[in-house]
This record gives structure tokens, sequence and C-alpha cells, in this order.
């Protein structure tokens, strides 16, 4: 095998690992090298709460095989990790031919040699990798299997990486959801002070220009005496990131156009690791709050968390949005008499005593965390 094909087999192992479209590409070029009809990735065998996966190249195959019921009647089960085996191995060819996995799943589908192994991951996971070629083909032969043994541990890498860099964007995804839900707006800004990532609720503000926009892609304030004060903000912690001092708030108002009340803006370097090259690095975040936001938590969680029931939980809502309670009835249609009557309720099951409380308690609550209901 030349170094160039080697160099690119690895390169499609660790593109996969980028991204999993990029399993059947990989697979394909396995497939090829060792002479197969198949090369597989079992990617979750098929149980009563999961329908499996399979990911696949080879002939007249597609490349994704969800609810494959014949993994369960497989004999490679139960295998060494990230050990390399054959049929052969496993079964007496009699014996092969005997099993209900061969008569009813492979022999129609052309396999007979089969190359296996169980990789696991460092969550627990176990991925099951798989050659196979049809009976008219030789077996497979010591220098397949050594060069197949030599592939495992890429894959292993390959696995872990890609589970590392997917629960990283998992979870990004859900504290950029938390503050979104917060009616916090996220800007992040690379090395030049360009923008190059905005959670919902910043590219909500940006595109109601009001007070704040990106012109050029830089982060701009629509005074040029707040657009001033931000730059410099912006230009202090690229300095503290490029230093790779510890992370430094600095906070502003910015006032809006429309003559609402201004934006609560914080600027915060980010501070990278030696590591860190190339373009639009993360280098600076800004956050940035409506001091006008309304609560509107899923009336649904707020009930759970303070056993209340519909009708108090819309009148606490209404209060902690900072109506009076006379207010708050005329907005529910509701006599005051009767928000009164609620007010007492919730008082008794929320254990406060003022609604001052109250509102404190509903701003501070996780009920308006979650997407709402």
């Amino acid at each position: 095998m030349s170094p160039e094909f080697l160099s690119q087999i690895l390169g499609a192992v660790y593109d996969a690992a980028l991204d999993e479209a990029g399993w059947v590409s990989f697979l394909e070029s396995v497939r090829k090298i060792m002479d197969g009809n198949y090369a597989s990735l079992i990617v979750r065998t098929e149980t009563t709460d999961d329908i499996g996966l399979i990911v696949s190249a080879g002939q007249n195959q597609p490349s994704l095989d969800p609810g494959n019921p014949y993994i369960a009647m497989s004999p490679f089960t139960g295998m060494k990790p990230d050990h390399l085996v054959t049929i052969s191995d496993v079964l007496s060819p009699q014996e092969w031919r005997a099993s209900s996995y061969y008569r009813d799943y492979c022999a129609a589908q052309g396999v007979f040699h089969v190359l296996a192994a169980d990789i696991t991951t460092r969550n627990g996971g176990v991925y099951g990798f798989r050659v196979t070629r049809p009976e008219t083909a030789p077996d497979f032969s010591k220098d397949d299997i050594r060069f197949c043994s030599l592939l495992i541990p890429h894959i292993k890498r390959a696995l872990n990486l890609h589970l590392s860099i997917h629960q990283d964007r998992k979870v990004s995804t859900l504290y950029s959801h938390a503050m979104a839900q917060m009616m916090v707006g996220v800007v992040v800004l690379d090395q030049n002070g360009e923008v190059i990532e905005c959670n919902p609720a910043a590219t909500a503000i940006l595109d109601a220009k009001d007070g704040l926009s990106v012109v050029g892609k830089q982060l701009t304030a629509s005074y040029a005496d707040d657009n001033r004060a931000l730059q410099a903000l912006v230009r202090s912690a690229l300095v503290n990131t490029h230093a790779a001092r510890l992370s430094v708030n600095e906070a502003m108002p910015i006032n809006r156009p429309s003559g609402r009340l201004s934006w609560g803006l914080i600027v915060q370097s980010i501070s990278s690791d030696q590591w860190t090259e190339g373009k639009q690095r993360p280098s600076v975040a800004v956050f940035v709050r409506d001091t006008e936001g309304r609560v509107d938590p899923p009336v649904r969680l707020a009930q759970q968390l303070f056993r209340l029931t519909p009708a108090e939980t819309a009148l606490a809502i209404q209060l902690a949005n900072g109506l009076s309670l006379e207010e708050a009835a005329e907005v529910l249609h509701i006599k005051r008499n009767t928000a009164r009557a609620h007010l007492r309720s919730i008082f008794s099951k929320t254990g406060v005593r003022r609604q001052t409380e109250l509102v404190r308690i509903f701003l501070n609550s996780v009920a308006w965390l979650s997407a709402g209901e």
C-alpha cells in the first residue's frame, strides 16, 4: 500500500470524526481496498427502546440501515473489545452455514467471509466494525487482517473525537438556548473584532436595529458616543485575549432610538489557549439584555414548580411582569375580587407574603429556561 493511499484513508476516518456523513466515504474506501462487497459500522443495535442504526458502504445497500433485527442474531457477540476476528475464529464452516444469521440474512446479501471487531469508546459505547466478501471471493488473508488491525485504533480515536465534538456542540446549543430563554443575547467576536456567531436572542436584537446592529461585520451602536465607548471596550477585551490574561468584564448601557429603556451590555474577553490559531478565533463575548423584557415561562412548568392552578399561574406571570393586581385582573378579564382570591391562594402555596417576594421567586425560577409550551 502506498503512503499516499494510507494518508488518504486515515484522512477519511478523521474527516468522519468531524462530520458523521463522512463515515460512508471512509467505509467505501475500506471496502474497495479490501475487495469486499460491504464495509459497515454498527452504530447502535436494535433494542426495545431503539430501532438501531447501521452505516454501510456496499453494493445495492442503503448507506443508513435503521432497525435491522438480524444484528441481534449475529455470532459476533461478546467479542474481546478492539480485537479483530474472522468468522472462522468463531464458527466452523458447517456451523456458519447452519446458523440462522447466515441462512436468514447473510446468504441473501451475498455475505460469506466476515471480518469483525467491536470497538469500545470512552463513554462505554460499542461500535461494530464489519468487512465482508461473497463466497466466490477468497477468504481474508493475513495481510488483510493486519491492515484492518492497524485501522482499528484510528477508528476508535475518530469515534471518540466524534463523541467529544458533538457533545461540545450539544452543550453549546443548550447554553445558547438557556441564554436565549433568559432574554440574554450573546455575540461572539473574533480576534479582529468581527462578529462570528450570535445566539437567537442576539440575532433578534441586532435585526431590530434599535441601538445595536452589525455594520461591515462589526458590532456597532447607533449613537456615536455609545459606539466609541463600545469599540473601546472591545479593543480592551481583545488586548486581554491576546495577552492570555484572565477574562475581564466591562459593562455599559446602549441607548435606543426607539426611546425604550437602554440595552444592558457586557463585554468579556475570551482567553484562548496557546494552540488556538487560524481565522475567526473566538476572542470576545458580548452579552446584551433587554431591561424591559417580559417573563413568559411555560405555564405548565410554572404550575408544576409552584403547585398553582392555571388561573393562579396566569395571574402570577402578569404580576411578575410588573403589573399591579388591578392591571393584571383587567388583562386577564377577571374581577378584582377573583384576582385577590387567586393572590391569597398563591401566597399560601408559595409561602410568600408580599407581591415583591412573589415577583422575585418567579424571576429566579427555572421555569422559563425551557422552551415555551
